[in-house]
C-alpha cells in the first residue's frame, strides 16, 4: 500500500441541513461496467432519453456513473457514519470490490471525523459494499474501525441473512465485516415499524424493503430542513425517470420497485435534500417532477478544504 504524505488538503464535498453540516467521504469511483451490470433495464437508450443525466450522471454513450462513499455528520450530540462502504484488503468476488487500497480513513479524518471519534455507525442494509469499513485488519485479525461506536441496522435486516442459505462469497463477508462487530458486542438490531423509528433526536430511520428485507433509508432533519440518504433503495438518478428499472441484486424486485415508487412520490416538489449513496459528484438534489416521472435537481456540495496533520 502507498504511503500518502502525514499533511495533505483533502476535499471534504458537504451540505448544509439546518445546523448540520453533511459530508461525503469518498471512497472509489465503480468501473463503468457496474451500471450496465447491476442495472442491465438502464441501456445506453434509455439513459441517453434523459438529458439532464449528463454529464455529472452519465456520459455522452449512456454509460453510468456509480461511485462508493458514506456520509458523516453530527446530529442529537452524536457523531453519526452512514453506511461503510467496501473496505480494504477485503477479499470479494467481484474484482471491483477485491483486495482495495483506497485512502477512505484518512478522507474520514479529513472531515474531521477520526475512527475512534465515531458514535454512531448506521448500516442501511448488510451487502458487501455497505459493511466494509465496519472493520480493519489489525495484526492478521479483522477488528471493530470504529471501536467507540454502536453499529446499528434493521432487525429484520439481520435475521433474514441469518437465516438464509449464503453462498461461500457472502459468508466470506459477513466473517470479515458484520460478525467480528456482533462479537465484540457493537451491533445493535432495531425495529423499525412502517412509520419508521427516531435512532436519535433528528435521526429517522425509514423501512425502505425491497432490495433486501431490512433496507433502512435516513432521514435528517434540522430546523425544519431535511435531508434523506438513499442507501440502495435508489442506486441512480436513472431510477428516478425510471422507477421500474431495478438492480439484478434486489432481492424483492416487485417490492424494491414499489419502495422507490412511493419514496420518490413523497419526495417530489418538496425541499427535502436526497443524498444518493451511489450517486456520481454532484451526489445531492431534488426530486421534481419531470415528464411522467421524475427527475434529479443537483444541489451542488461546498467543497471546504482541510488541512490537517493526520498521522
Amino acid at each position: 500500500m502507498s504511503t500518502a504524505p502525514a499533511t495533505h488538503r483533502t476535499a471534504v464535498p458537504s451540505w448544509t441541513v439546518g445546523d448540520v453540516l453533511v459530508h461525503r467521504v469518498d471512497e472509489v469511483p465503480l468501473p463503468a461496467a457496474t451500471g450496465a451490470w447491476l442495472l442491465p433495464a438502464a441501456t445506453p437508450d434509455l439513459v441517453a432519453g434523459q438529458h439532464w443525466l449528463r454529464p455529472h450522471f452519465a456520459d455522452h454513450e449512456g454509460t453510468l456513473r456509480i461511485d462508493s462513499h458514506s456520509f458523516a455528520f453530527t446530529v442529537g450530540g452524536l457523531r453519526v457514519l452512514v453506511d461503510t462502504g467496501i473496505g480494504n484488503g477485503k477479499e470479494r468476488a467481484n474484482p471491483a470490490w477485491h483486495d482495495l487500497r483506497t485512502d477512505f480513513l484518512r478522507r474520514l479524518t479529513a472531515a474531521g471525523f477520526p475512527p475512534d471519534s465515531v458514535d454512531l455507525v448506521i448500516l442501511t442494509h448488510l451487502h458487501a459494499d455497505h459493511v466494509g469499513w465496519n472493520t480493519r485488519a489489525v495484526n492478521g485479525e479483522w477488528v471493530p474501525t470504529f471501536r467507540n461506536a454502536r453499529y446499528l441496522t434493521s432487525r429484520t435486516e439481520r435475521e433474514f441473512w441469518a437465516g438464509c442459505d449464503m453462498e461461500e462469497a457472502r459468508r466470506q463477508m459477513f466473517r470479515d465485516s458484520v460478525i467480528p462487530v456482533e462479537e465484540a458486542g457493537l451491533l445493535d438490531l432495531v425495529d423499525v415499524p412502517a412509520e419508521g423509528v427516531e435512532a436519535v433526536p433528528g435521526l429517522r430511520l425509514i423501512p425502505t424493503p425491497g432490495h433486501t428485507p431490512g433496507h433502512l433509508a435516513v432521514e435528517l432533519t434540522s430546523r425544519g430542513q431535511k435531508a434523506l440518504v438513499t442507501g440502495d433503495c435508489v442506486h441512480h438518478p436513472v431510477q428516478f425517470a425510471h422507477p421500474a428499472v431495478g438492480a439484478c441484486v434486489d432481492i424483492d424486485p416487485q417490492r424494491s420497485q414499489a419502495t422507490r415508487r412511493e419514496l420518490l412520490g413523497s419526495l417530489a416538489g418538496t425541499d427535502t435534500l436526497v443524498l444518493g449513496t451511489h450517486f456520481a459528484p454532484p451526489t445531492a438534489g431534488r426530486v421534481v417532477v419531470h415528464e411522467d416521472a421524475y427527475r434529479l435537481a443537483p444541489v451542488p456540495a461546498r467543497d471546504s478544504r482541510a488541512a490537517r496533520n493526520l498521522r
